[in-house]
């Protein structure tokens, strides 16, 4: 997997450095031959976070440009080599999201590296462009507690923003978002609630008030509360993120069962890890709080049986499917049972069509597997 360099086969003045630390690099990787690393702990981190994902991609893209006569030819060239780091951005962005919302944050580092060293080949060292990626990368800082490096990224995430007038509301409201994260970590609980405010207000504008993405800037909101002990406003948080989460879920079950759900409304890893993550906090009620009403369980329970037989794994389905029909039978004349059991009746064909080995399902695909995912490249999207 690995091979030490000779620097004596480099060109004169060709120093080889790290993939991750950019000091001198002394292995390289034998799968690709374009990538370098100070030692074999970095090339394993970088390995497992990202590099088996992209290591064939990488190889035109580091890769010097071959002679040719013709302008044509070169433009051509030049051409897919552009199209190839836009997909290694996008891949790498997409991977790093992903494990920051599994709390992956050591292995998160890596992939948010190369996403930002791809815009940076794409657009420059000043591009707006750049910004998901220092925020990621302050995401990933913010979560192994190292707040200085994520306080440098997101100067440089904001600065960059100030900078660009016409800058989409989209990256306003991830700039705030992630800037009240770093702000409740130092524990100024009112500093966090200013640019959560801000990023409601943004992603509500871009989004609506009822999007699955402006609710996550209320449970963000709801931890600040929770923090300083105001558990009714926890509560309504709470109220209005399952109830968005439970219909938006609703719907889009409804219309994969018609056939008629398009690609814009489907969900990528990085989007289904995060509602997991974020329905998952919600149904275990943290200590502290009051006890949560059989509805709400119900509810939060469904939209997590709907979220994983959208995904692809029945069993899930069928284990928080199971957990709402409990809640549910709490609740006198609860509105959804039924619903509930024609979720668990979904899953249990399910399961057994691929008992019986039938290679396709009659309602959902199968859930994408990171080889699948790493071999598809261009795909990374979840049909829900």
């Amino acid at each position: 997997m690995s091979a030490n360099i000779n620097p004596l086969a480099n060109p004169k003045g060709a120093n080889k450095v790290c993939e991750l630390c950019e000091k001198p690099a002394y292995i390289q990787c034998t799968k690709c031959f374009v990538t370098f690393y100070c030692g074999k702990e970095h090339q394993e981190d970088d390995w497992v976070a990202i590099h088996k994902k992209v290591c064939q991609l990488l190889i035109p893209v580091r890769t010097p440009v071959p002679y040719y006569t013709l302008e044509a030819e070169r433009e051509q060239h030049c051409s897919q080599i552009l199209e190839r780091q836009k997909l290694l951005m996008e891949v790498s962005q997409r991977v790093a999201e992903k494990k920051l919302f599994e709390k992956r944050h050591k292995e998160s580092l890596p992939a948010a590296l190369l996403s930002l060293r791809s815009a940076m080949d794409i657009y420059g060292t000043s591009g707006v462009q750049l910004v998901p990626a220092y925020l990621l990368l302050a995401e990933a800082n913010i979560g192994l507690g190292n707040l200085s490096p994520a306080e440098q990224y997101l100067s440089w995430a904001d600065w960059t923003v100030v900078r660009t007038p016409d800058c989409s509301r989209t990256v306003r409201h991830k700039l705030h978002r992630c800037m009240g994260r770093l702000f409740i970590v130092k524990g100024n609980l009112e500093g966090a609630l200013f640019h959560l405010a801000n990023d409601i207000y943004y992603a509500s504008e871009e989004y609506g008030q009822d999007s699955i993405v402006t609710c996550g800037g209320y449970y963000l909101m709801a931890d600040v509360f929770f923090r300083q002990g105001k558990m009714d406003i926890v509560n309504s948080l709470y109220t209005e993120v399952a109830n968005t989460w439970h219909t938006h879920l609703s719907r889009l079950l409804e219309k994969h069962i018609e056939n008629t759900i398009t690609p814009e409304e489907s969900f990528d890893e990085a989007q289904q890890a995060e509602a997991d993550q974020m329905l998952r906090s919600m149904l275990d009620v943290p200590d502290g709080c009051p006890e949560q009403q059989p509805n709400q369980s119900a509810a939060l329970a469904h939209s997590l049986g709907m979220l994983w037989l959208l995904g692809g794994d029945p069993d899930k389905a069928l284990e928080f499917g199971k957990r709402a029909l409990l809640s549910s039978q709490l609740v006198p004349d609860c509105s959804l049972t039924e619903p509930i059991q024609r979720l668990l009746q979904l899953a249990e064909e399910d399961l057994n069509a691929a008992k019986k080995g039938w290679p396709d399902l009659p309602h959902y695909p199968s859930a994408h597997t990171e080889n699948q995912h790493s071999a598809q490249c261009s795909g990374g999207k979840i049909a829900l």
